[in-house]
């Protein structure tokens, strides 16, 4: 990141005010591209409000906001622009912002995810208490229930709502304002309406029972309506929360201090932060490198497994470049820094994934636009029934409004997606893939092509033994001994290998960047690691060597490389059969990679991916009409996982590319994927009955309605049944 350019106005004449969340694409003095989390998002109207909002300030020159991770990305000119500017605008557009910085974006998400909690609380609660009100109505033979009893229940509904409409239906209310304000319709226009009339009109019965309203009440199907609109909002709101954290956390997983090494050959501990390109520092085995540099001395092997797509650790020695967020397994390690802060591959990284979560997404806004033309509709369907009725039977005008009003309230349009997503993710659940966004779904549908990291994604985490061979003795006794003395060792290599045996070591020493070394019983030395260490001829085909020192020809030869999951070719087949692409991008070498491929039959590989790269093959095949789903797991699957169509993190993977996942595959059972396709499509048929039914309860009950033949009570009976069909009938994918 460049620093930022001079001249910034009195506001934010500290430049590291902008330093954390802005980036300067065009160099100093030019646009300034700033990061921001938006609380206060209920739809993606809300997406075009915000960003229309910011276009009208002078120095603005472009916002987009992605309404499923709730992040703006905001280009404009710092010289012409004060933050405190940026940020009030959106505060008199009704929403709150703050930088992208993890301390108040933290207490920003905390805010919003406690206050949408007591919002579904108040809701569910209330809602249990108005069902027991209105039972004994239902329940009740005729003459059982007194006209007094009756009247204090539902006196007592009226009490138990007011909460739900003052507090739990806010959102919904200010969200229609806000869309009415801006000359939009979105779907809380007809959400609040139909609230707002049942609301009315049932207060309006209770206290006038022989007025105009007629006598019945629906605070129990109003009160139950906003209790499940509340609870699909919950679930989208922790989707959005757990993209932001996951960002948090990879700068958490950055160590808080590093060793400098002073000219005078001391050193001090200081803020990663502190560090400056030429810098030299000392990392310790166990230790994270603070910075991007390159080993002056020392040797070593670092686990760059979750930022490089390396399967194995790698061996560092001089010359050889480190990269942020690694760690040292062993050996100590001197290092120049090359690159701090924001430019370290770690930071860039993330940088990608910021950019590619705030490109607002190709989404074509059904709902939306449906809400708009819908609301005018049932409108004009209600003015035109009042109108009518007014001259045909004046008594009976508002009560055919009102049911016209309340028999077309959207419950069973808003409530069929989320119906079906939340039983579906619960049967997807059982097969240990967590949905973190429920629109997935949708998207799964589309899919055409399936993309596979492969170290921890189609391979297993642990390092296997393919093959050992020796010459001039007896391999498996070797090995054997082999086994034991790999127990001994700190190496994931060596852990690889143990076995749990014990032998007779001593004097055992491990040796950085070459493997152990002991002592057995009639104190002969032997070795266990590299190659070239353990013997002066060593075999190009072999990963590890085993042997006594001064004996070149009684050495064991080993072969460890990755080993693929037990279901992964199951998995493999299961999605050719559904005629999908399979394609395996890795960054780990191009011989491991080939090996894979071969093992399970993919013909379409590429090896040696740099994140940079991976999300640009991405983009190709997307351009080339591909629908992706992207299956990763480490940081540097995170920028591509982010840019995908739909994204699958394995359930151990980097928290970095769990957070730009849309869902969490923590049984690591592949088979999984295929299923959840294969769902998805029952999904969408389940999503399209329930839209059937709602349009055909319209086209049925609206002319009823009309011509007077339906009351408001069969009207609330009837919207209460489309909901309960449209939830029943959901709850067939959760089987």
């Amino acid at each position: 990141m460049s620093a930022p350019p001079p001249g910034l106005c009195a506001a934010d004449a500290d430049a590291r005010l902008l330093a954390p969340f802005t980036t300067w694409p065009d160099g100093p003095g030019g646009v300034a591209l700033s990061q921001f989390q938006v609380a206060g998002m209920h739809c993606a109207a809300c997406s075009g409000l915000i960003e229309a909002a910011l276009l009208t300030l002078p120095g603005v020159r472009g916002a987009s906001v992605n309404p499923a991770s709730a992040r703006l990305a905001l280009q404009w000119l710092p010289s012409q622009l004060t933050l405190a500017d940026v940020l009030a605008a959106l505060q008199v557009a009704g929403y709150r912002a703050t930088p992208d910085v993890a301390a108040p974006a933290r207490e920003l998400r905390r805010q919003e995810r406690r206050q949408a909690l007591w919002r579904l609380f108040v809701a569910a609660f209330l809602m249990m208490q108005v069902m027991m009100m209105a039972t004994p109505a239902y329940v009740a033979a005729p003459g059982e229930l007194s006209a007094d009893l009756d009247r204090l229940l539902r006196w007592a509904s009226w009490v138990l709502t007011l909460p739900v409409m003052a507090f739990s239906a806010a959102p919904f209310m200010v969200g229609a304002l806000r869309q009415l304000r801006a000359g939009r319709l979105g779907m809380d226009v007809p959400v609040a309406l139909g609230i707002a009339v049942t609301f009315v009109a049932s207060t309006g019965a209770l206290f006038d029972p022989g007025g105009p309203l007629g006598h019945e009440v629906y605070f129990d199907s109003l009160t139950m309506f906003v209790a499940l609109l509340l609870l699909a909002r919950w679930f989208e709101l922790g989707a959005r929360h757990r993209a932001a954290d996951a960002l948090e956390a990879v700068a958490g997983a950055m160590p808080t201090a590093a060793e400098r090494l002073r000219d005078d050959g001391s050193s001090e501990r200081v803020a990663p932060e502190a560090l400056r390109v030429g810098d030299r520092i000392r990392v310790a085995a166990g230790e994270a490198f603070a910075a991007d540099g390159r080993v002056l001395s020392g040797q070593g092997w670092a686990d760059e497994a979750l930022l490089t797509g390396e399967s194995a650790p790698v061996a560092k020695t001089v010359g050889d470049a480190v990269v942020a967020g690694s760690i040292n397994l062993d050996g100590s390690l001197i290092v120049s820094v090359l690159r701090v802060g924001a430019d370290t591959t770690a930071q860039g990284i993330v940088r990608l994934m910021q950019q590619a979560q705030s490109q607002r997404p190709f989404v074509n806004g059904v709902l939306d636009r449906v809400a708009a033309g819908f609301t005018a509709v049932v409108l004009l369907l209600a003015l035109l029934a009042g109108v009518g009725w007014w001259w045909l039977d004046p008594s009976r005008a508002i009560a055919v409004a009102v049911a016209v009003l309340i028999v077309t309230c959207p419950c069973a349009l808003t409530l069929a997606a989320p119906a079906a997503w939340l039983a579906a993710s619960g049967a997807l659940a059982r097969r240990g893939l967590l949905l973190t966004d429920l629109a997935a779904l949708e998207r799964l549908c589309t899919i055409d092509t399936v993309v596979f990291d492969k170290t921890g994604t189609l391979s297993e985490d642990r390092l296997q033994l393919r093959r050992h061979w020796a010459q001039g003795a007896d391999a498996d006794a070797l090995l054997n001994v082999a086994r034991s003395l790999a127990g001994l060792s700190r190496h994931p290599v060596a852990q690889a290998l143990a076995d749990g045996s014990a032998g007779s070591w001593a004097d055992v020493r491990e040796v950085a960047g070459r493997g152990v070394e002991a002592r057995d019983a009639t104190g002969r030395v032997w070795r266990l690691g590299a190659p070239a260490w353990v013997s002066a001829r060593p075999d190009p085909a072999a990963r590890l060597a085993f042997g006594p020192v001064g004996c070149g020809d009684c050495v064991l030869w080993l072969d460890l490389a990755e080993a693929p999951r037990a279901d992964a070719a199951a998995t493999i087949k299961a999605l050719r059969a559904q005629g999908r692409r399979v394609r395996l991008l890795s960054g780990d070498q191009p011989a491991a990679v080939a090996r894979m491929a071969a093992l399970l039959d993919i013909a379409h590989w590429r090896a040696g991916a740099t994140p940079e790269s991976k999300l640009a093959a991405l983009r190709d095949w997307q351009a080339r009409g591909e629908r992706v789903l992207m299956v990763g797991d480490g940081i540097n699957d995170a920028p591509v996982l982010a840019a995908a169509d739909v994204r699958i993190a394995m359930g151990q993977g980097a928290m970095l590319a769990r957070g730009a996942a849309d869902a969490l595959l923590v049984s690591n059972q592949l088979m999984a994927i295929p299923q959840a396709l294969a769902l998805a499509h029952r999904t969408r048929r389940v999503l399209r009955q329930n839209l059937a039914w709602a349009a055909l309860y319209n086209l049925a009950c609206v002319p009823l309605a009309l011509s007077g033949w339906l009351p408001p009570l069969a009207a609330g009976l009837g919207m209460a049944a489309s909901s309960l069909f449209v939830v029943l009938n959901a709850q067939r994918l959760a089987r």
